[in-house]
């Protein structure tokens, strides 16, 4: 029977489940009446699916839940996942989920439309959605359908923003004339010389730079894909290290992190300090993370191959390298000069033919145009 707890003003219902676990759920609602109802409801559910396997009808709150608490928050990303969840929770709840379809999913996408979401937030919003479902599937075995699959909305080409060389040292020029500049600097051409993530800098300790080798060492839990990769490190690399490295020796040096405040204290965020040496340097619509398409389009104009800076940037795949495929033209020039290769030879097939006796015996040259 329904019953009242002194934390809620709704009645609580008591079912136990085809597994004989034992659940106390709210019902939702303060009529008695409706509370009952519902518990009776939930207990013929339970009855059809021990013996008929029925699946019982499972709420958007079933299936999210039990996925935020054990897959989810393994992710380094749990944070953004649970936000993303609050917006698909306002549409969502209340649905049945065996029923979900692709209208569900199309009145979803139309409504964070009208609101001004972009395409990328809504389809990074409804793969939650789809996460949830599938790791429901192949734990508990609901057999639920899955309508987001194949439905994804057409984002626009990836942003690339990135500075020349010279517009690089501008940049610099003005951080070094900052407080804390010698560290803004630092950070800035380390960025542009190993296309590091800002928290893989920020992170950073002296036990995972090697001069020796020239390598810093990145391990999984630093970075976005979970892999350990090692970034090469050039003299501009080196120099912005050396200079860290004589400010850890006069200011803090017992401390762990290569960008650390004067007291030893990692440094957390730049973002401030960024954007004024921005505006000082007459740089706009310019982020810290655009550093690192800085150098990566500063590789590919160079001519080095895209799997190549796919490497060093630690991309999962090369489709997310290939943004910057249009800044080596070089390789499309080569490509078409393929055509000139194979006029010419053309060009130099000559027909000859012999010219009749009474015309001298001259040969005719026919040159294909």
């Amino acid at each position: 029977m329904p019953y009242k707890r002194d934390d809620s003003p709704y009645w609580w219902i008591f079912i136990t489940q085809s597994d004989g676990k034992r659940v106390r759920r709210s019902s939702g609602t303060a009529d008695y009446a409706a509370a009952k109802a519902l518990e009776q409801q939930a207990r013929a559910d339970v009855w059809k699916e021990k013996e008929w396997g029925v699946n019982p009808p499972r709420s958007f709150n079933e299936v999210m839940l039990p996925y935020l608490r054990n897959a989810s928050q393994h992710q380094r990303s749990y944070e953004t996942t649970t936000n993303r969840v609050k917006a698909l929770r306002g549409h969502f709840t209340g649905m049945v989920m065996n029923d979900l379809a692709g209208k569900d999913i199309r009145a979803y996408m139309d409504r964070r439309v009208a609101d001004g979401v972009s395409a990328a937030t809504i389809n990074r919003e409804l793969a939650a959605l789809s996460a949830a479902i599938n790791w429901c599937n192949v734990e508990y075995e609901w057999g639920l359908p899955n309508p987001v699959k194949g439905r994804k909305m057409r984002e626009p080409e990836g942003r690339v923003r990135w500075l020349t060389r010279a517009e690089v040292e501008s940049l610099c020029r003005a951080a070094r004339a900052q407080k804390f500049g010698l560290l803004l600097e630092a950070f800035i051409r380390l960025a542009v010389n190993t296309g590091c993530r800002k928290e893989e800098m920020l992170g950073l300790e002296w036990r995972r730079v090697d001069f020796a080798n020239e390598l810093v060492y990145l391990e999984g839990v630093h970075t976005k894909a979970g892999k350990r990769r090692s970034i090469p490190l050039n003299d501009g690399a080196i120099d912005a290290l050396k200079k860290m490295m004589a400010f850890r020796a006069e200011h803090c040096p017992s401390t762990p992190w290569v960008f650390a405040r004067g007291n030893g204290e990692r440094v957390l965020c730049l973002r401030t300090g960024f954007n004024k040496a921005c505006k000082k340097a007459g740089i706009d619509d310019f982020t810290i993370h655009d550093l690192r398409h800085t150098c990566a389009a500063h590789l590919i104009s160079a001519g080095v191959a895209l799997a190549e800076v796919r490497d060093l940037l630690g991309h999962s795949t090369v489709m997310m390298t290939e943004r910057y495929a249009h800044l080596a033209p070089a390789r499309v020039r080569d490509a078409v000069r393929v055509l000139d290769q194979g006029r010419e030879r053309s060009s130099s097939r000559s027909v000859h033919a012999e010219v009749p006796a009474g015309q001298g015996g001259a040969l005719l040259k026919l040159v294909t145009p």
